[in-house]
């Protein structure tokens, strides 16, 4: 679905926009369940780690130091983002394999911890939020982005079974690693992502945890909706 431009009459609506957010560490899944909730639902879908590996991408490609933070802070503002059907395009650019690069993913991860960025590209994932809804993941949807979710979701797994969905999903996009690579990067991530000041990793107030290593993807998708039926 591309993100459009409303009226202010329509933007006014939006307090009404039922909002769904699932969070989670990487390999949780949390990407893979908000994309069949979304279909399912027919809502519009967010990936807001894709926003800051798009960030890294547009850092690179403009010599922005990923120390300038207020660089990025200012390109961040600037992104032209739309997620169509299962690409991501960036300045009307294709670049959905480009951003899953291990190298971007861990940039993205390093300038996220900076405050002012993250404030530009929680403005920026905000326009998001339009009718008919919307489904969100990422690591602060429900904490910070849209604390106001009707529900908000948190998904966990044990270290080893996301290290195996990690590994695969490396695999079968052509890049080289081992299991203990994964295992290693994910621990990196983790306690930079749980340790930040600024929006740490951790479940929103009133968030449902779902432990997803024994859950097949239907499972999930079946007990979230559960869960939405619920609140709505």
């Amino acid at each position: 679905m591309i993100r459009t431009i409303y009226r202010v009459s329509d933007l006014i609506l939006n307090n009404f926009i039922p909002i769904i957010t699932i969070d989670g560490p990487t390999a949780s899944g949390k990407g893979t369940i908000a994309k069949h909730l979304a279909k399912v639902l027919g809502f519009h879908y967010l990936d807001s780690g894709a926003i800051y590996r798009l960030t890294a991408l547009a850092s690179v490609r403009h010599g922005i130091d990923p120390e300038n933070f207020s660089a990025l802070a200012a390109l961040a503002k600037k992104l032209d983002i739309h997620f169509e059907n299962e690409r991501i395009l960036l300045s009307s650019e294709d670049v959905t394999d480009i951003i899953r690069v291990e190298a971007l993913g861990n940039r993205a991860s390093a300038i996220a911890i900076h405050p002012t960025l993250r404030a530009a590209l929680s403005d920026l994932q905000r326009t998001f939020k339009i009718p008919p809804g919307l489904v969100a993941d990422g690591r602060d949807m429900g904490t910070i982005v849209f604390p106001e979710a009707d529900l908000k979701v948190f998904l966990t797994a044990t270290p080893r079974t996301r290290a195996q969905r990690r590994y695969k999903q490396l695999i079968e996009r052509g890049f080289s690693t081992t299991i203990r690579n994964v295992l290693i990067d994910l621990g990196v991530r983790d306690d930079r992502d749980r340790n930040r000041s600024e929006a740490p990793l951790r479940p929103a107030e009133g968030a449902r945890v779902l432990d997803t290593s024994e859950f097949t993807i239907e499972q999930t998708v079946t007990q979230v909706l559960g869960w939405f039926s619920q609140v709505r």
